[in-house]
């Protein structure tokens, strides 16, 4: 039996040291050690828990702790990432969202349902809940001003090209209609208090508008997040016939590179320095007084280091205003400096690295068209 025991394991291994089989099949993290032995998939343990949640589609167990049968080795061996992926991601289409393993619960949660439980993706042209260009329901979105959220009517129409809400579910006039080129959508469960919590936020009059919104559902506020991708993608489509869709892929929906708390002070860098909430969306540096404003009282372009934008850790000396947090970091502009601190000095390498990664990047012509329009910096 121990014999038995010792050439499973040692198939197992084999099985398991495959090239195919070192990033988890559904969220990609290195090195998973689980396993799906219905499905033949090599999973992380994360993931592993939202299988366990289908036992009647997966079954899993770890790879350094369960015992393996032959029959089960085998199974792996003749599957694995590779062959398992090649079905049940055989047509999954370009615009939709595939997390990794930096991506909130419901979003993985809902990946794995659509490839294994729903099997969306096996067959071509299939028709998805997200794919028909216009999508209608309520979602629960939070009130500007009272904070309170709302069941509120919601349309997306690929044909109208916009996203749009209603107050009252017979009101013939939406509250707002949004292009969908100026729309970005993106999770936010913690910042938002539901873990199915989901951010829109869209430009109007070049600056930054933010609407919050959540359903009980996870499956449902993730095919909206999905439609809007899906709209989005055939929007641009027509708009720029000449550009591949990979290209047109990375223009969808984004995540922040950035958020968290800083202190600021104001232009004339005497003001005592305020404890405020940043977000940084690519070259827009912008912040609230709380997360869940719905406008920023402020925002800077943050350009690329040829045109003249850098990131300085610590304050020029000589600074004059008050401060609580000391780990500082300094944005150098063509036009002023902006000062910062931050509470430890994780957060500020952490805002730093964030800040380079923009900073080096060079500015598309867009871009520098978006810094012509957009005059904003920072009030004290």
């Amino acid at each position: 039996m121990a014999g038995g025991n010792e050439r499973s394991m040692k198939a197992l291994k084999e099985v398991w040291r495959r090239a195919e089989n070192s990033l988890c099949a559904d969220c990609g993290k290195p090195d998973p050690d689980w396993a799906s032995s219905t499905l033949g998939v090599f999973i992380c343990l994360s993931c592993s828990g939202i299988h366990r949640n289908i036992p009647s589609i997966s079954k899993v167990k770890s790879l350094k702790m369960d015992h393996w049968d032959d029959a089960q080795v085998q199974f792996l061996a003749k599957h694995g990432n590779a062959v398992t992926k090649a079905t049940y991601e055989a047509h999954i289409p370009i615009y939709y969202y595939q997390p990794t393993y930096n991506d909130c619960q419901v979003l993985r949660e809902q990946w794995i349902r659509a490839k294994y439980e729903r099997k969306e993706f096996t067959e071509p042209g299939k028709q998805l809940p997200y794919s028909d260009g216009v999508k209608e329901g309520i979602l629960w979105k939070r009130g500007r001003d009272n904070g309170q959220f709302l069941p509120r009517k919601f349309l997306l129409s690929e044909r109208e090209g916009c996203l749009k809400y209603f107050t009252k579910q017979d009101a013939k006039e939406p509250k707002i209609n949004v292009k969908i080129d100026v729309i970005n959508a993106t999770f936010q469960p913690v910042k938002i208090g539901n873990p199915n919590g989901l951010q829109i936020t869209y430009l109007k009059d070049n600056k930054t508008r933010n609407i919050f919104v959540y359903h009980e559902s996870g499956k449902e506020v993730v095919d909206w997040f999905n439609a809007i991708r899906s709209v989005q993608f055939h929007y641009l489509k027509v708009a720029f016939p000449i550009a591949n869709d990979n290209e047109i892929k990375n223009r969808l929906t984004r995540n922040f590179l950035k958020e968290g708390y800083m202190e600021k002070t104001g232009p004339k860098q005497r003001e005592a320095f305020k404890k405020r909430w940043f977000t940084l969306d690519h070259r827009r540096l912008m912040y609230f007084k709380d997360p869940l404003d719905a406008f920023a009282k402020g925002e800077v372009f943050v350009g690329s280091r040829e045109n003249g934008y850098s990131v300085q850790k610590g304050l020029p000396s000589g600074t004059q205003g008050n401060f609580s947090w000391h780990y500082g970091l300094t944005i150098v502009t063509p036009d002023r400096e902006y000062l910062f601190t931050c509470e430890t000095e994780t957060d500020q390498l952490d805002w730093i690295a964030a800040f380079t990664s923009i900073i080096n990047q060079a500015m598309t012509p867009q871009e520098y068209a978006s810094k012509c329009l957009d005059p904003v910096s920072f009030p004290s």
